[in-house]
């Protein structure tokens, strides 16, 4: 059976979107709804090639018997997110399906990056920002109320790469907090 452009465009139609800072973005999910739409016996294969020191990356390769359709590639790093703490291999396998699937012609009418995939470099992006003057404030106090040691103080923050909480990244931030905690 030849598939038309017309019956991906209709199963594109059916794609439900979330709105990333004024862009409409597919989530994967739907990307494979359309595509089951279109090609019921479809397949949908993912190889891990990558898992080691915290990083995976993933590749999906989307097809109709032989015929390839469309591959993805994804990366991610454990802990670089909220969801990656817990699932980063997941989150790794969906992004390149959900590449694949763009790749073969399914979300894309706005980008080829699914939803899941632009939130998840946002918050990557958001984890490198310093934290704000009153979260450096509030921590500073926190220090002062404890009597941490100015000692103790430079080797918690020299074990992060930091010379003083006003540099701290939010990415780990809530981690030195923790430090901290453990030497009162």
């Amino acid at each position: 059976m030849e598939i038309t452009f017309e019956q991906i465009k209709k199963a594109n139609e059916t794609i439900n979107t979330t709105n990333i800072k004024g862009k409409e973005y597919a989530e994967v999910n739907q990307r494979i709804k359309a595509f089951r739409m279109v090609y019921p016996t479809g397949s949908i294969d993912t190889e891990m090639l990558k898992d080691e020191d915290g990083i995976c990356v993933f590749r999906a390769v989307v097809s109709i018997g032989t015929t390839i359709l469309g591959t993805g590639t994804a990366y991610e790093k454990e802990n670089s997110s909220f969801i990656n703490k817990t699932s980063y291999i997941e989150n790794c396998e969906t992004s390149a399906v959900g590449r694949a699937l763009g790749m073969a012609g399914f979300g894309i009418d706005t980008s080829v990056a699914s939803a899941e995939e632009v939130a998840n470099a946002m918050t990557q992006q958001d984890s490198e920002k310093v934290i704000d003057k009153k979260m450096a404030e509030s921590l500073n106090k926190a220090i002062d109320n404890a009597k941490i040691t100015d000692d103790i103080v430079d080797l918690i923050l020299n074990q992060y790469g930091y010379t003083s909480t006003s540099e701290i990244k939010i990415k780990d931030y809530m981690n030195i907090v923790n430090d901290f905690k453990a030497k009162k």
